[in-house]
């Protein structure tokens, strides 16, 4: 399938949606044939005539969640109560929305021998799905670390399919990490993600050799938490341009 970024707009129909944790919708829509992207880009999405709308507008901008060889364009939000997030949880299934796009630069880079380090908060998750799951179909020889950090498991979406595909592909390595989790619920990593745990976990992945490969790192997630890693990154000594 190609993954040329074609930036035209596409009318695209809902075909189904469904809750995938606590205040969060995932929305399927039929996906043109001519259409291609790379995993961990994003469209922007406009209601077409909605029932109602609001200041914030018909248009709001969505990482797609779904990879490029999955037959469905696949998205996931958040619920607020905005005037599009009413629309698109009530408009009937075959409802077509336009589809602008794709966009985005959020995407795996391209040397093979650095490891990936996807550092991911709440509904951040979603472009780095699509990056995971285009790996696994790939069989691409990235070696890929996803830090996943949410309050409790009911918060994170994908947790299961994200443990299922690092028992699939061996070059993946999924670490979540709950804040605020009831111990009786959950038993992995606890806390913020922060530069021990990513040492943890990075150092079995970039042993062997005098000259171990940098990796590059991601960051998706609420803008406070995306600053907070960043900084972290920077304090731990991992500059800007990785």
């Amino acid at each position: 399938m190609p993954e040329s970024a074609d930036r035209s707009t596409h009318p695209l129909k809902l075909t189904g949606r469904s809750e995938v944790a606590e205040r969060t919708l995932e929305f399927r829509f039929e996906k043109p044939a001519s259409f291609g992207f790379k995993a961990g880009q994003f469209m922007d999405l406009t209601l077409v005539d909605p029932p109602e709308t609001d200041g914030e507008g018909n248009t709001r901008a969505f990482s797609i969640n779904s990879a490029p060889d999955d037959a469905e364009l696949v998205f996931a939000t958040r619920l607020r109560d905005t005037a599009f997030k009413r629309v698109l949880q009530s408009m009937p299934l075959g409802t077509a929305v336009e589809g602008h796009g794709p966009f985005g630069s959020l995407t795996l880079h391209n040397d093979t021998r650095r490891p990936a380090v996807l550092l991911a908060g709440g509904i951040g998750i979603t472009p780095f799905r699509s990056i995971v799951r285009w790996a696994a179909h790939r069989g691409t020889a990235h070696r890929i670390l996803l830090f996943y950090g949410n309050r409790g498991p009911q918060d994170a979406p994908f947790l299961e399919e994200f443990r299922a595909l690092a028992l699939r592909n061996p070059r993946f390595t999924f670490v979540p990490t709950m804040s605020q989790a009831e111990p009786s619920r959950w038993s992995g990593e606890t806390g913020y993600i922060d530069a021990a745990m990513i040492a943890k976990y990075l150092a079995p992945n970039v042993a062997g050799g005098t000259d171990p490969p940098t990796p590059v790192y991601y960051i998706a997630g609420p803008p406070p938490m995306v600053a907070a890693l960043n900084a972290m990154l920077n304090a731990a000594g991992v500059d800007d341009d990785d």
